[in-house]
């Protein structure tokens, strides 16, 4: 007698029409999962479906509804975020933490197996200063100029926290530095503002970074949901440590931009973000200002981290290398050998 085929474990991913959702929903279909995912708006909802997952309107903040949308489901992989370098901390701590404390409550309530979230390397940066060879036995960070990092570090802690709240229930979350790839919108942003001749190097440009293909981030997220210990964060990257403009320039390339030569110094960029940051809160600006804190502290200072407890603990390599990424960066018209720089 033949047997079965055992049923297709089921995933539920939000942030499903986002760059790393988008990408993650593909790999666990390819990988056998099924998959639902959440979306607020008809447009997103749309993007879930295109991509082929089942897709679920439920919002952040309506716990009933996540509740609902995680029947049946073994893992949840939590991608949602606001991620801004500008904005009201309301806002970051709405989606980023209250929207995490019920995603988490959700899935209790659901007896769903592990939540694997996606958090942010930049959760350890604190005050701006070099920071080389980072592990996960650094401490969490909230700087008051960094809303984006703070609400992130506090959605990590609330989410491990749970971790074994109920029996066989776990909470892992997955650190990733700059997450770049295919479709990544941040491309387009930087190429806008190159083109209109915007762009400048901070402190040209030579601080040393880590960086984190999608496809890396995607590997690493379907590891941590069947290895990774509850209650623990591991940093992942692509294995390859380099400088702000050596990978700008690479991933400006494939889409046939060069920035010029151009830099400031961090302490005056520093300055300038403050002076213009109070501008955007006493006038109440629209939009975000053309440089941040944030974004100083983002790419500003050397920032590298080390992965090796992922690859120990994990078995996490990863799949793709920066020239290989960076080759797939370029249109299919123009990807001919010898076309993208390794």
């Amino acid at each position: 007698m033949s047997q079965l085929p055992s049923p297709s474990r089921l995933a539920l991913v939000t942030g499903g029409s986002g760059f790393v959702g988008k990408h993650l929903i593909r790999r666990l279909l390819s990988d056998g999962w099924r998959v639902r995912a959440l979306g607020r708006s008809a447009e997103a909802l749309a993007q879930v479906q295109a991509s082929g997952a089942e897709p679920i309107m439920a919002d952040l903040s309506d716990v009933a509804a996540l509740t609902s949308a995680m029947d049946g489901v073994e893992v949840v992989f939590h991608v949602a975020a606001h991620f801004k370098l500008w904005g009201q901390m309301s806002v970051f701590r709405r989606i980023n933490v209250d929207g995490t404390r019920n995603i988490v409550a959700a899935a209790e309530r659901a007896g769903v197996r592990r939540i694997v979230y996606v958090s942010a390397a930049a959760v350890v940066m604190g005050r701006p200063e070099p920071m080389r060879g980072v592990s996960e036995d650094a401490a969490l960070h909230r700087m008051p100029f960094a809303h984006y990092a703070a609400s992130k570090a506090e959605a990590e802690e609330i989410l491990l926290a749970a971790n074994g709240r109920r029996d066989g229930f776990f909470t892992v979350a997955i650190r990733p530095p700059f997450i770049w790839g295919p479709e990544m919108p941040m491309l387009d942003h930087m190429v806008e503002t190159v083109r209109a001749g915007q762009f400048q190097w901070v402190a040209g440009g030579g601080q040393a970074m880590s960086t984190c293909h999608v496809d890396n981030l995607c590997h690493a997220l379907l590891l941590a949901a069947d290895r990774g210990s509850g209650g623990k964060a591991w940093f992942v990257s692509d294995g390859e440590d380099t400088t702000l403009k050596s990978f700008l320039t690479r991933l400006l390339g494939s889409r046939g931009v060069a920035p010029k030569a151009r830099t400031v110094p961090f302490g005056v960029a520093w300055a300038m973000a403050g002076l213009i940051g109070a501008v955007w809160r006493t006038f109440r600006r629209r939009g975000e200002p053309p440089i941040t804190r944030q974004m100083l502290r983002l790419i500003g200072k050397d920032f590298t981290i080390d992965i090796r407890r992922a690859r120990e603990e994990l078995g996490y390599a990863p799949v793709i290398s920066p020239a290989e990424g960076i080759r797939g960066m370029y249109p299919s018209v123009v990807d001919q050998p010898g076309a993208a720089p390794a």
